[in-house]
């Protein structure tokens, strides 16, 4: 499918680092205009300033922490006031905590259900109106192959994962003949800081990890296909794993993944 995506304004959630930046720079090559969102406005402003001068293309920024509930209701009403229409949303925004459930802080399995589920949630909603009178814009939800397994000590992210794919699904299937494309993309390791943050580098660190160039490939690849279904997993590897899912019971999968997430079970 051509996509101008000269014509688009896209605005991207967690786009100071990793998976979000590297969706900023491979649309502003292809001459979209942005609006960046994330916490560090010190790096949305560097990157922001790059993709002005390699590509000039328009790049607005905007600082906001997503694990406030108004804080997308807030991202809506200061582009309104700034007068930029949306023709395109990457909820990309995202974080995960690592470790036994039972002994995780409350306040931050909060932080964490409000930036995975509530804000895409939200920021959908919002910005779906303007995007279906575009006609031809789009809709990127950042999954994860966690969504298609349950993941032991990291059961909150691994559930906020499996919602939005389903709700990514859903929302594929109320949106068919509108002109927008809607899906939500899967990736597995990936080198970015996540792991970093997330401490998980031992539980990751026998596999081979993709990078956000090759995450950000698969979804413009799947986004400018004739026929773009409601998901798409990066990775053949992760695809086949994915696949085998529906070849074992739950039982089998949950004690795998528990293996897999702790190192002294793994024999």
């Amino acid at each position: 499918m051509a996509i101008d995506y000269s014509a688009h304004t896209v605005l991207i959630t967690g786009a100071s680092s990793g998976i979000g930046a590297q969706f900023a720079k491979d649309l502003a090559a292809r001459g979209a205009s942005l609006v960046l969102v994330a916490r560090r406005l010190d790096r949305l402003d560097a990157l922001a300033a790059d993709l002005r001068r390699d590509h000039g293309v328009r790049v607005e920024t905007m600082t906001a922490d997503l694990s406030d509930p108004a804080a997308s209701h807030k991202v809506h009403q200061e582009l309104g006031e700034r007068g930029i229409a949306v023709t395109a949303l990457i909820n990309n925004a995202g974080f995960g905590t690592f470790g036994d459930f039972t002994e995780e802080d409350v306040s931050g399995v909060v932080r964490e259900i409000a930036v995975d589920v509530a804000a895409p949630t939200i920021l959908s909603r919002l910005f779906l109106p303007d995007i279906i009178a575009a006609g031809n814009g789009f809709l990127i939800n950042v999954a994860s192959m966690a969504a298609y397994t349950p993941t032991p000590r990291m059961a909150v992210y691994g559930a906020t994962k499996a919602y939005v794919l389903s709700f990514t699904e859903a929302l594929w299937a109320e949106l068919r003949g509108t002109g927008v494309t809607v899906f939500a993309l899967s990736p597995g390791a990936t080198a970015t800081e996540f792991n970093t943050v997330v401490g998980t580098e031992d539980a990751t660190a026998g596999a081979t990890k993709r990078s956000a160039e090759d995450v950000v490939a698969t979804a413009l690849q799947h986004l400018e296909s004739r026929r773009p279904g409601p998901s798409v997993i990066d990775g053949r590897t992760n695809r086949t794993a994915a696949g085998l899912t529906r070849l074992t019971s739950r039982r089998t999968t949950v004690r795998l993944m528990d293996r897999l997430t702790d190192p002294s079970r793994r024999r």
